[in-house]
């Protein structure tokens, strides 16, 4: 083994030298000639292992040896007959797929984005996604163009309107539609639910014993029927069930005939409104149908900028005298909001 370390240092003695180590022969340095390599790959495959080490070292290719480290001495290397031949892949198999050379790490510039954020391609991660034109856009409402032409009437156009309406299925049962009645350009404006049996015969709001009731709270107001008030209601014709009774209009009914009370209002500009009744409040106040009378009374509500009190009903009245003193602390508050919008 010494002779065989004292020999030149070529590459058959590096070979032999890995080989009596027990390593085979995996390194070959970049020095060594390349005929020598060849020579040594055109040995036949059963002669010796060194062969099979250099073909698989011309595949992947020649890497710079390391520094080599002090060697212990070896033993004596086993003789090639005792060694197990090298069996070459039979013909036809697959090769394996050569292993990937390793990247290397990139280098952050000091100050500058972290190193990792060089290697993500955002452009390629990211598709274009085109939006239609116009897509989220939101679909205007479409506009009725009969409460379009409301909006631009006065008095008489107005009146000749309701009394021709068919908006709703209350124009079945009518008699007369009931418009309103009063002062145009009061300052006080009563709007009740809707017309009654005695209201649908003569075609004016509050007549028979709820309306003498009301003419009564009106006179203790400081004001009367036709003068400095007007009174209204927020349907136009007569509801009843299928026994002909009175009913409080349905949400489609009130939506059928409300335009006709918002041009009212914009036509008689009041100063305070008064709802009477359960029904003319939710429809103002755009209120939930389970919303009682009690829990809206006592507070300054507001419709369109205007001051909005709610009190009783007239005929409600009639069946509950003991709220009649109720009815008169919400009539003062509405006395005293009208005070303070005259200032």
């Amino acid at each position: 083994m010494s002779e065989q370390m004292n020999q030149e240092n070529g590459f058959g003695s590096s070979l032999a030298l890995l080989d009596a180590l027990g390593i085979g022969p995996v390194w070959v340095r970049r020095e060594l000639a390349v005929e020598e390599v060849q020579e040594q790959a055109q040995q036949p495959a059963s002669a010796t292992p060194i062969a099979a080490a250099v073909e698989a070292v011309e595949a992947v290719g020649a890497v710079e040896q390391p520094s080599r480290a002090p060697v212990e001495p070896a033993r004596e290397p086993t003789p090639v007959a005792e060694r197990p031949a090298v069996q070459a892949p039979p013909a036809g198999a697959p090769k394996a797929p050569a292993a990937p050379a390793p990247r290397s790490a990139p280098v952050q510039e000091e100050g500058g984005p972290p190193a990792w954020l060089d290697e993500m391609d955002f452009a390629a991660s990211l598709e274009p996604v085109l939006i239609p034109e116009g897509e989220d856009d939101e679909p205007m409402p479409a506009v009725d163009p009969v409460i379009a032409r409301i909006k631009q009437m006065d008095w008489p156009q107005l009146k000749e309107q309701v009394a021709d309406c068919r908006r709703c299925g209350l124009c079945q049962g009518r008699k007369k539609t009931v418009f309103g009645v009063g002062d145009e350009k009061a300052k006080w404006l009563f709007i009740g639910e809707g017309p009654g049996r005695n209201e649908d015969i003569q075609g004016e709001p509050f007549v028979g014993p709820a309306g003498k009731l009301l003419d009564n709270m009106l006179v203790s107001m400081g004001v009367k029927r036709g003068d400095n008030a007007y009174i209204a209601n927020i349907v136009k014709c007569r509801p009843t069930d299928e026994n002909g009774r009175d009913r409080p209009p349905s949400p489609q009914e009130v939506a059928s005939c409300l335009p006709y009370l918002q041009r009212q209002i914009e036509l008689i500009q009041p100063t305070v409104l008064v709802a009477l009744g359960k029904t003319a409040a939710i429809s103002l106040l755009g209120l939930d149908p389970t919303t009682p009378v009690a829990r809206l009374r006592g507070t300054v509500h507001r419709y369109q900028e205007l001051p909005l009190v709610v009190t009783y009903h007239p005929a409600y009245l009639l069946r509950s005298l003991q709220d009649k003193s109720k009815t008169w602390a919400d009539l003062c508050l509405a006395m005293s909001t009208y005070q303070a919008q005259a200032r």
